[in-house]
């Protein structure tokens, strides 16, 4: 493959288990070898993936993730194996197993891409505890602002039903 753009790699990031995950085909893809090439380099060094760097998907796990892509995505519905799924931490070991340049280079672009994505979810979090402030603020501020207009009509006589209307009619 020879135009990896973030785009590409964000689409390959998935939420299972609550964790930001990479497929191992995806990976594969990505690398530019066989999806189970990686993964006999993988359980060659399987010391290096703790259960928080990589885990294999459950039969239910996979069944429930080729039910939320539908019919959109055959090649991963057509998976009969359960896949290894790699967190930001796994994908960064990665690079030790598999030392291709191109190897290095991928990790290097999914790496900046997964700190980017955890930014972005930092100050979408921020924004909407800044958004929270504001809207305490503005409930007194709303209760002022009623509480004078209600003085102010109390203050302010009731027009007369019998004026003359104006506008359009």
């Amino acid at each position: 493959m020879s135009l990896i753009t973030e785009s590409l790699i964000e689409k390959m990031i998935y939420v299972i288990r609550g964790q930001k995950v990479m497929l191992d085909s995806d990976l594969a893809e990505l690398y530019g070898v066989q999806t189970k090439a990686l993964k006999r380099a993988v359980k060659r060094n399987i010391e290096r993936f703790p259960d928080d760097f990589m885990f294999e998907l459950t039969k239910e796990e996979l069944n429930n993730w080729r039910y939320q892509f539908g019919a959109s995505n055959k090649e991963k519905m057509g998976m009969r194996i359960q896949p290894f799924v790699f967190t930001e931490q796994g994908v960064a070991m990665l690079s030790s197993v598999l030392r291709s340049p191109q190897a290095i280079q991928v990790n290097i672009s999914i790496i900046r891409t997964f700190i980017k994505m955890r930014k972005l979810l930092s100050s979408e979090e921020s924004l909407s505890e800044k958004v929270e402030q504001i809207e305490k603020g503005s409930d007194k501020l709303f209760r002022i602002v009623f509480n004078r207009l209600d003085i102010l009509e109390e203050r302010v006589p009731l027009l007369p039903k019998d004026r003359k209307k104006i506008g359009l009619k």
